[in-house]
């Protein structure tokens, strides 16, 4: 009797331990990865969802269940993944250049040396968005307004303090800045709280269609002085905002601005095989992950191993050598 509780105690003690450490199912080990993306309204939360979408499909043979979290944004991500709170997360490709070489955000805590890059998303403009009834036509006409620069933490602040740079200009004393998130900065302008905001942000957007959408009309204002900008930093590239994709703005031509590009980051510490399996599956099904939203449509599998400044993961690397990407 003592023996077959001894027994039955051993057994259930084993499969607590298996779940414990993720069990198997299949002969493969479980793994469950977290990818932090940015707020619900922007393409960040969509790009993760669609990343986790494909490789959930294939948990039978990987073992991998995704799931995703909506953040602060670039900041936010990096940090989490390096404190392994996140595996994986969409970070701007100026933010991944910062991060990396331990400046701006990360110049009192310096490099982020087991930062990885694993590949390039879509491009994402520098948006600046203001009301008709504003007088703001011109990045100059921002002096003395109500304008939204983004939460801190986010990328698109960093980006519009650098445009307030290259124009000469400070938003501590030249205007009144407001530090928003972006899925507010919509209703904030409809309502009349605030005069104009920044979003860098893929365009189709939703938050931008609402913005452009509401009673109280809206236009893209040019910011086309950044020769200083894309001078001095080199994961910024000239872009515009596709005014054909917000017909209710005022807008008739496409409106020139400045850009970056969302990347997919991880860690070191990330096991190999995993950034393997994701980076394969994305890659592999192009076609599909292009079909899952707007912004996905001019990427090709070139142009998403460009704008990576943090060193490849070795896993994300083993694929693009099997593939004779690199």
């Amino acid at each position: 009797m003592k023996k077959s509780i001894i027994l039955t105690l051993l057994a259930v003690l084993s499969l607590s331990l298996a779940f414990a450490s993720g069990g198997s199912e299949g002969g493969a080990s479980r793994t469950f990865v977290t990818i932090g993306t940015g707020g619900v309204t922007g393409v960040y939360y969509p790009t993760g969802g669609a990343i986790s979408k494909m490789v959930n499909k294939k948990y039978d043979e990987y073992g991998i269940k995704a799931t995703v979290e909506s953040t602060g944004g670039s900041v936010f991500n990096v940090n989490a993944i390096m404190a392994g709170d996140l595996e994986f997360g969409i970070v701007q490709s100026d933010r991944q250049y910062q991060a990396y070489n331990g400046t701006a955000d990360w110049e009192a805590t310096g490099k982020q040396d087991k930062l990885r890059a694993v590949f390039s998303i879509h491009p994402e403009s520098v948006t600046l968005i203001a009301a008709d009834d504003s007088g703001i036509e011109t990045f100059e006409d921002l002096k003395g307004r109500v304008v939204n620069i983004g939460n801190p933490g986010s990328g698109h602040r960093g980006n519009a303090m650098d445009a307030f740079e290259a124009y000469g200009i400070n938003p501590e004393t030249d205007l009144t800045a407001e530090g928003l998130k972006a899925a507010e900065s919509a209703k904030m302008l409809q309502d009349g709280r605030i005069d104009a905001f920044f979003y860098t942000v893929g365009h189709p957007n939703g938050s931008i269609k609402e913005a452009t959408s509401g009673a109280r009309k809206t236009h893209f204002v040019p910011i086309d002085k950044v020769d200083s900008l894309l001078a001095k930093y080199s994961y910024y590239a000239p872009s515009f905002v596709p005014v054909s994709e917000y017909p209710n703005a005022s807008n008739t031509d496409n409106v020139p601005t400045f850009g970056v590009k969302a990347t997919l980051c991880t860690s070191a510490d990330v096991p190999d095989e995993v950034v393997y399996a994701i980076t394969k599956e994305v890659f592999e099904n192009l076609d599909e992950f292009k079909s899952l939203h707007p912004a996905f449509a001019v990427l090709t599998k070139e142009s998403m191993l460009e704008g990576l400044s943090a060193p490849i993961h070795p896993g994300a690397l083993k694929y693009y050598e099997e593939a004779g990407l690199k």
